[in-house]
Order: C-alpha cells, then sequence, then structure tokens
C-alpha cells in the first residue's frame, strides 16, 4: 500500500479511555479481530438456521425466505452504517482525550439508533405490500413474505438500537463485549428457531412468522445484555451527558460517516445481484453455481470481514490522538494480513473445489457451475480483503464518502461493465471474470488511496499546518 512505517515506541496518553494508543499495534489488531471472528460468523449462522427450518415448511415458504433475504440485507446495511459512524466519532473523541464529549456522542448515537429504527420500520411496514409485488412475489407466496415482514418491520427499531450500542462497545475497543452481544444474539435465534417456526415440546409453531418472532426476540435479548455491557465501561447509557454537545454538529459527524458507509456495505450485494441476473440469463444451474460459491466465499472471508470491523476503533483512536503513524502502522498490518490469508484461501477452495461444490449439491451441472466459479473468483480474495480493510479506515477518520466512491466504482465501473460486454462471448465466465477483476482493481485502488489519504495527504495537512504556525 506504501511504504512500511516503522516501528513506533509506546507512548502513555493522557485519556486513560483512549487504551488502543498505547501498546503494541500487533496485539490490538489480534485482540480486536479475533473476538470479532466469531461474531461475523455467529451472524452469518442465523440466516443458515432461518433457510434449514423454514425450509422444512415448503417450498412456497423457502422462496419467500429468499425474497425476503435480500430486503434485510440491505436494512442490516443501515444498522451497519449507524454502527460504524458511531464507533468513528467515539473512536476519535477518544483519541482527542476528550471523555465527555465521547459519552455524549455515544448517548446521542445510541438514540439516533432508535429513532431511526422507529421511521425505517414503519415505512417498511406501510410499504411492504407494493415493495413485494414491485419485485415480482408470484400470488401464493406473497401471503407468507407478510406473515414475516410485518412483525419484523414492527421491531425492526430493537436491530438499529442494538447496532447503536454495538457501535458504542467497538468506539471503545471493547471487541470481546461487542462480540458478546452477537452471540448472545445467534444463540437467541438458533433456539427460539425451532420453537417458533416449526414448534417444539407441545409448542405449535407460526411458520415463517416464527422466523421474525425469533429475530426479535434474538434482538431483545442482546439488547439487554449489551445494557449491561455498557455499564462496565467507560462510555454508559446515560442520556443526560446528550445535554452536553451540540446535537446538530455530533449528528452531522454521525451522518457524515453513517450514510456513506450504509450505502458502501450494500453496494456489493447489489453488484452480486446483478451478476445473478446475468446468470438467469444463461441457466439455472449456472445461478445455483455462483450462489453455492458464494456461501463458500462468505464463510471464506469471515476474517476479512472481521478484520475490517476492528481496524476502525484501531486507526481512529490513533488518528484522533494524532499519532498518525501508529495508525498507518495498522493498517499496513492489517493489509499484509489481507492479502496473506486471502491467498492461502484461495489456495485451499482452489485445491478442493470439487469437494467443496459437493457439500451444496450432487447435479452435476450444479457441480461443474460451482467448480468454474470457485476456479476463478477466488483469487480476488486477497485484493477484497485490502478493499475493506482501507474501507474500514477511511470510515474511521471521517473519509465515508471516499469509500463509497472506491466501492461505487468497483461495481459499477467495472463488474458489471466487464460481465456485461463480456458474457457475449465467455458466457458464464464472463461473470466469473468480472467478479475477479473487481476485487483486484479495487485492492489496487484502495491501497492507492489508502496512500494519498493517510500518508501523503495527512503529511502534506501536517506541513500546512508547520507554515501556517
Amino acid at each position: 500500500m506504501a511504504d512500511a512505517p516503522e516501528s513506533i515506541p509506546d507512548e502513555e496518553p493522557e485519556n486513560e479511555s483512549a487504551k488502543l494508543v498505547r501498546g503494541s499495534i500487533a496485539g490490538h489488531l489480534v485482540k480486536q479481530t479475533s473476538p470479532a471472528v466469531v461474531g461475523v460468523a455467529a451472524i452469518m449462522s442465523v440466516g443458515i438456521i432461518d433457510a434449514y427450518f423454514v425450509g422444512q415448511l415448503g417450498a412456497s415458504e423457502l422462496a419467500a425466505i429468499s425474497f425476503i433475504f435480500p430486503v434485510i440485507t440491505a436494512l442490516q446495511s443501515l444498522g451497519v452504517g449507524v454502527m460504524v459512524g458511531i464507533n468513528s466519532v467515539v473512536s476519535r473523541a477518544l483519541g482527542e482525550g476528550d471523555d465527555e464529549r465521547a459519552l455524549a456522542r455515544a448517548n446521542l448515537g445510541m438514540a439516533l439508533g432508535l429513532v431511526a429504527g422507529l421511521a425505517l420500520g414503519l415505512s417498511l411496514f406501510l410499504l411492504r405490500q407494493p415493495l413485494f409485488e414491485l419485485m415480482q412475489a408470484e400470488d401464493d407466496v406473497l401471503p407468507l413474505i407478510d406473515d414475516y415482514m410485518a412483525p419484523y418491520a414492527l421491531g425492526f427499531p430493537l436491530m438499529m438500537t442494538m447496532m447503536g450500542m454495538n457501535g458504542v462497545l467497538r468506539g471503545q475497543g471493547a471487541a470481546k463485549a461487542n462480540t458478546a452481544v452477537l452471540i448472545v444474539y445467534s444463540i437467541a435465534n438458533w433456539i427460539l428457531d425451532p420453537l417458533l417456526i416449526t414448534g417444539m415440546f407441545g409448542i405449535e409453531g407460526f411458520g415463517v412468522a416464527g422466523a421474525a418472532y425469533a429475530t426479535i426476540g434474538g434482538w431483545a435479548i442482546a439488547i439487554c445484555v449489551a445494557f449491561w455491557l455498557l455499564g462496565r465501561y467507560n462510555l454508559p447509557f446515560k442520556p443526560a451527558a446528550m445535554t452536553a454537545c451540540n446535537w446538530k454538529t455530533q449528528l452531522g459527524a454521525i451522518g457524515r460517516v453513517a450514510g456513506p458507509a450504509a450505502f458502501t456495505n450494500s453496494i456489493n450485494p447489489a453488484g452480486l445481484a446483478i451478476l445473478t441476473s446475468f446468470l438467469a440469463a444463461e441457466s439455472q444451474a449456472a445461478v445455483a453455481g455462483f450462489g453455492a460459491g458464494g456461501r463458500l466465499q462468505s464463510f471464506a472471508v469471515v476474517p476479512l470481514l472481521a478484520l475490517s470491523g476492528s481496524i476502525g476503533a484501531i486507526v481512529g483512536q490513533n488518528w484522533g490522538a494524532g499519532q498518525h503513524d501508529r495508525a498507518r502502522l495498522a493498517l499496513w498490518q492489517a493489509g499484509l494480513f489481507a492479502i496473506g490469508y486471502g491467498l492461502a484461501a484461495a489456495l485451499v477452495l482452489y485445491s478442493a473445489r470439487g469437494w467443496f461444490a459437493g457439500l451444496f449439491s450432487e447435479d452435476a451441472q450444479v457441480l461443474d457451475a460451482t467448480v468454474a466459479y470457485l476456479a476463478i473468483s477466488v483469487w480476488g480474495y486477497a485484493g477484497y480483503g485490502v478493499l475493506i480493510v482501507v474501507n474500514g479506515a477511511l470510515n474511521a477518520i471521517d473519509r465515508a464518502s471516499t469509500a463509497l466512491a472506491l466501492s461505487i466504482t468497483r461495481v459499477l465501473l467495472v463488474m458489471v461493465p466487464i460481465a456485461w460486454f463480456a458474457r457475449a462471448i465467455l458466457g458464464t465466465q464472463a461473470v466469473y471474470i468480472a467478479e475477479l477483476a473487481a476485487n483486484l482493481l479495487g485492492g489496487l485502488a484502495a491501497a492507492a488511496i489508502a496512500w494519498w489519504v493517510l500518508w501523503r495527504g495527512a503529511d502534506t495537512d501536517a506541513e500546512a499546518s508547520v507554515q501556517r504556525a
């Protein structure tokens, strides 16, 4: 990404709350990322468990969940955006040594999550019917979709509140506490799914609606745990603290990161949905193979997703404290890990692609499609890792709009055009090559932007400050 930063001697900061501005950078990366790996994996497991139990109800019910999934993914991206925004402003305030402002931002962020959840949940409840009609859902599936979406929309404020609390925990570097909240939510969902979907122990299940009830129950339990954990750290739930800040200024600071971060997280699923539509014109086997490969990929990149989430607090606190060299070192080391792990994961999946493909289907055409996809796409994992890690760092230093522009360019100017123009010649392989090119070029562009913003840009700003003085 740039010349390797020199090792940074430990310095004792004035603010004890900003624990990530001292100590080993590599140690912080490991301690922040390791629990996050467990948390990300736990969250991903919820969708699999839901699909498993709903699939036992019938093909129509499973089809309903398939329509619901992309909508939920987009909504969760909004929650992630709020979490990233809070993480960014809280970590920078702690790094600057302003505990009072950090506490005010933390509580204002949690309130913002709740209010945004109420507004979005109400909108979703009112628009759920025309939304899925627009998505071409069949008449026999629409009632099943509504069974899920009605309670989900009403419970949606709980999800946004949970994300807001996790943003506060992340901003403090409380990786284990953040992971504990996600694990509690996931375990609660695992337990409630069979009880509420299919029914157990004499309890009659609610069908598809049961999946929504289980999710809402998981959110409620996780929020209780988050309240308790917040009280054990330096930024507890304390609404009175919001009076100590300018609401307009602080909401603007959160929004500058939260808005672009939400779109950044949703643009990649949107791009993959377009690629899926291209494959649907070829064959259903190609779509199935692409989907199976995508599920494998989602698990293969869990450590990279966890790293992209944990890098924000480390870079944010050190950047806020003016310790730019430590922030650069964190990004440098994270980038090297992303490249090394991405190549290792690619080698494993490529070498055993036939075996992995067999886990999802016995159909010969689907197997061939999955194998073909894995043979090409896996070599882009390293680039994808660099991309999302750099995006996490950019969000942390209030450059979320740059991260958004990078993600939009990757999808709309690289991935989609290559797939569109090349499919007449290469068929399904055009889609796989398009994804590979987007990840490789996206990683290279991210590295260049990281150097420009965190290395060259910061040095230029410092020189300008000296000249002004």
